[in-house]
């Protein structure tokens, strides 16, 4: 293992999945018979999300119309996960989000993961910044951290018919023209020829929305990036042999972000588009410009969702959470997708999420951490993980697909029951 560590991630929970599986689901087998369970606390985490419940009703004609079309009593197993995610088909509502260009993500653990999606057929999400400080790779195919490599290690092991690439370009990722490499790069016809390649433009991210992104550099590496970026050199001190090393998060209109959409549908009309927006205060209507606009899939970001670096103060205070980006985006009207992130790792937060109106959830730091506890399976252990609690929870709600479910299977504290609801309702 790299000795990666995820801050306040629920790291040990997400380890364990990756070392066993759907086993993960349950209590300890050594307890069965002997341990009465239950009454545990607080689920992990303690946002608005997690204190959401799934609440099963008593009466469930979906189950009964699946009853009566497989001739027997329907169970956990007969949920269909199978979700068109951004245009790409999924064997589930998941799909691999953006890691960017860190020591972390870069290097051999970002080939495993690359290896591992593509195996189970999920989409994934390449960036951001990888080509400015890695390499694009074309000279060097082989090497661990450039952004073909990464491709290619997925492209590998993926299934026909099944997942698909989407390339993240930032500002600065936009001068190294990432979009037009991938596009003219032979290696990438076999995702345009099959419809599984999407470039996502990226407006800003969960944990530092309105700041552009930031990596700290050596002496010798900010005077190497001194005319393409902002280097501080006064954070750290003269004396210190770092510096805080930043980019522009661009800057956007209703007007320039349909513009941008336009000019990559007619730029790359093979593919797909999809948009990427932080938990902003306009997040509703920045998604519907997007969707208006012709974007495939809109990923939103919560602001619990991970990143390599940025000022404390935007971690613990700047933001909207994933539960109020999903009450003001919705589900979407159209087409498209909603696809959202935020300490996504278990099956609960995502049947959450979905019931609020995404599309399909990213996992981000949780790959990461599977993968880093085991880079040959840890990441297929995490996800059939996840796809056992899906299916379960799934199915205790009397639905049979991801797409059926929605915020009736909820209840948020502070919300008045139906009782209450209907003696309001009933009030002169």
């Amino acid at each position: 293992m790299s000795g990666l560590r995820a801050g306040t991630f629920p790291e040990e929970q997400v380890r364990e999945r990756a070392r066993t599986g759907g086993a993960a689901a349950f209590p300890a087998p050594e307890g069965y018979g002997r341990t009465l369970f239950g009454a545990a606390g607080a689920p992990v985490g303690g946002d608005a999300l997690d204190a959401t419940r799934i609440v099963p009703p008593v009466f469930m004609p979906q189950r009964l119309e699946k009853l009566i079309d497989l001739g027997r009593e329907p169970i956990y197993g007969d949920v269909d996960l199978h979700t068109a995610v951004g245009g790409f088909r999924s064997p589930l509502p998941v799909y691999l989000s953006a890691f960017g260009s860190t020591q972390v993500a870069g290097g051999d653990l970002g080939l495993a993961v690359s290896r591992q999606a593509g195996r189970l057929g999920l989409p994934m999400v390449i960036g951001e910044n990888v080509v400015p400080v890695s390499g694009y790779g074309r000279t060097d195919p082989s090497g661990p951290r450039g952004l073909l490599s990464r491709i290619n290690a997925y492209l590998d092991e993926l299934p026909d018919g099944l997942g698909g690439v989407a390339v993240q370009q930032s500002t600065e990722d936009a001068d190294a023209e990432v979009w037009n490499l991938v596009y003219s790069d032979p290696s990438a016809l076999p995702l345009l020829a099959s419809g599984r390649l999407a470039f996502e433009l990226k407006v800003g991210q969960g944990a530092k929305p309105g700041l552009g992104g930031m990596t700290v550099v050596d002496a010798a590496g900010a005077a190497r990036l001194a005319g393409a970026y902002t280097v501080d050199d006064g954070v750290y001190g003269a004396d210190s042999p770092r510096r805080l090393r930043s980019s522009s998060p661009g800057t956007f209109t209703e007007e320039i972000l349909r513009q941008q959409i336009r000019f990559m549908r007619n730029n790359f009309p093979r593919a797909r588009v999809w948009v990427k927006l932080h938990p902003a205060q306009d997040v509703h209507e920045a998604a519907a410009v997007a969707w208006q606009a012709g974007a495939d899939a809109v990923t939103v970001d919560g602001a619990e969702g991970g990143t390599g670096w940025a000022p404390s103060v935007f971690l613990d205070h700047v933001g909207l959470p994933l539960s109020e980006c999903l009450r003001r985006v919705g589900r979407p009207g159209g087409p498209g997708s909603l696809l959202v992130t935020g300490r996504i790792w278990e099956g609960a937060r995502a049947v959450k999420a979905l019931a609020l109106g995404a599309t399909a959830v990213g996992l981000g730091r949780a790959a990461l951490l599977a993968a880093d506890e085991d880079p040959e399976h840890g990441v297929r252990r995490l996800v059939e993980c996840l796809e056992l609690e899906l299916r379960l929870l799934i199915s205790a709600v009397g639905k049979y697909a991801a797409s059926a479910l929605g915020p009736e299977d909820l209840w948020a504290p502070g919300e008045p029951t139906d009782r209450e609801q209907e003696m309001a309702w009933s009030s002169p």
